[in-house]
């Protein structure tokens, strides 16, 4: 099928067109017939599947549809994200399908200056996207109104229940009109996303697309073997014997960001680090100098690669293997997106090997590994525990939700069966305890 045939607006399709994109992916073709009807949607979608579209597209569609009087422009559509660069992508998606539409969007998020956002919310604005901290900040200050909200989106709401966002969304929800239309998308469904989607959704269509927690197929992954004082030898050896260009790494710290870009800044290997520590500015510079090629590699923690879209990202090294299985899945999702083909490799070392057993029951496959000449690993070498960030605990992850064997469906969702049906599978043992360990990282562990 073609955007046509879904019942877009010309200027929409011609956006759509100009950025190269001929047929709506599944997440697209199911979500955005039902959004333009005003039903509620919870849709579950791994990342690079094209969801911010599917939302984006019909939000556009409704709004100009709807008369727009003189004066400042009030906020009728506020689309929520866990993270700063999520919140300027999704931003960036606005403004780029609605190149042709007379609209008005901003994005409010930490770490930058006020002032300027409300300069920005005064003039009016009808899409705002915005993180929930500083979206409350103006709220307090009461320099947003969100009294005329005609439709809300919650972006990735896994990972904003992860990061201890919960209280702060149900503070934002006290500030909307109750008859709003809504949207929820997240990677994974666990029982506390179903159980706001009980309090949030009013009667929605349930979209479903790809298995969960599987990698995409066109993400060639591999494990390289080798001991933990020489990763970053091997690092630097796969960056410059196979000439990457582009390589985002991932780390389980932000000390360990900042160690292992210095390292390889010494080794002559342009990087620049990102995290919860750096200020916006830092983050938005980097993000930007590795987007255009003057920074080689990109090392990065989680909580600030989630939403990272990197066009025709070939390469993702986990440096070190994330403490959620989970997150393994996200963070490979970074490559092999839109349909192109992406690299991912794994450097474990023997204090890893659970992790990596943890990773494979996810996924439902064992990886294929190798050993790369001159950095076999010592079997002497005794493995110890992994240094963990203080006060991480155990990781953040919201649950691992039982895989489908079907690629995509869609489906009536009844509200406060949550317990009962197995549209959502069976959350993981010690969810709470890594929920727990999540809000730490709100608070800048990870």
């Amino acid at each position: 099928m073609s955007f046509e045939s879904l019942g877009l607006l010309a200027e929409l399709i011609r956006a759509v067109s100009k950025q190269g994109y001929t047929e709506p992916t599944p997440i697209q073709l199911q979500a955005i017939p039902f959004i333009l009807e005003g039903r509620d949607i919870m849709g579950g979608a791994q990342t690079g599947t094209g969801k911010t579209a599917g939302f984006v597209l019909p939000l556009l569609q409704r709004l100009i549809k709807q008369t727009l009087g003189k004066g400042p422009r009030p906020v009728r559509a506020l689309i929520l994200t866990p993270t700063r660069e999520l919140a300027a992508q999704v931003c960036e998606s606005v403004e780029i399908y609605g190149k042709y539409l007379p609209l008005k969007s901003t994005v409010i998020f930490g770490g930058v200056k006020i002032n300027p956002q409300i300069a920005k919310l005064r003039h009016g604005v009808d899409i705002l996207v915005a993180t929930p901290g500083r979206l409350l900040d103006h709220a307090n200050q009461k320099t947003v109104d969100l009294s005329q909200v005609e439709i809300l989106v919650l972006d990735e709401a896994d990972r904003m229940l992860d990061m201890g966002f919960i209280h702060d969304v149900r503070k934002i929800l006290k500030l909307l009109p109750k008859e709003r239309q809504n949207l929820l998308f997240s990677a994974t469904l666990s029982r506390d996303i179903t159980k706001l989607a009980d309090n949030l959704l009013n009667s929605p269509v349930m979209i479903e697309v790809a298995r969960r927690n599987l990698a995409s197929e066109n993400v060639e992954q591999l494990i390289h073997p080798v001991d933990r004082e020489r990763k970053r030898e091997l690092l630097s050896h796969l960056i410059d014997s196979q000439n990457w260009r582009q390589v985002l790494v991932f780390t389980r710290t932000k000390h360990g960001a900042n160690r292992l870009s210095k390292q390889l800044e010494t080794d002559g290997i342009s990087a620049a680090a990102i995290h919860g520590n750096k200020s916006q500015g830092a983050r938005t510079q980097a993000l930007s100098n590795f987007k255009n090629g003057s920074v080689r590699v990109l090392v990065a923690t989680d909580i600030a690669a989630r939403g990272l879209d990197i066009d025709q990202l070939p390469h993702v090294v986990n440096f070190e293997l994330p403490s959620v299985p989970e997150d393994y899945v996200h963070r490979i999702g970074r490559t092999g997106r839109a349909g192109c083909k992406g690299e991912a490799m794994s450097l474990v070392c023997v204090d890893e090997h659970k992790l990596l057993r943890d990773i494979e029951l996810l996924i439902k496959r064992e990886l294929p590994k190798m050993v790369v000449p001159g950095y076999e690993p010592d079997l002497s070498i005794k493995p110890e525990p992994i240094q963990r960030a203080r006060g991480g605990g155990k990781g953040h992850s919201s649950g691992n939700a039982k895989n489908r064997h079907s690629t995509s469906y869609t489906r009536p969702y009844s509200p406060g069966s949550s317990g009962k049906s197995n549209s959502f599978g069976k959350t993981r043992g010690k969810q709470s305890n890594r929920r727990g360990a999540a809000q730490g990282q709100r608070r800048g562990v990870k």
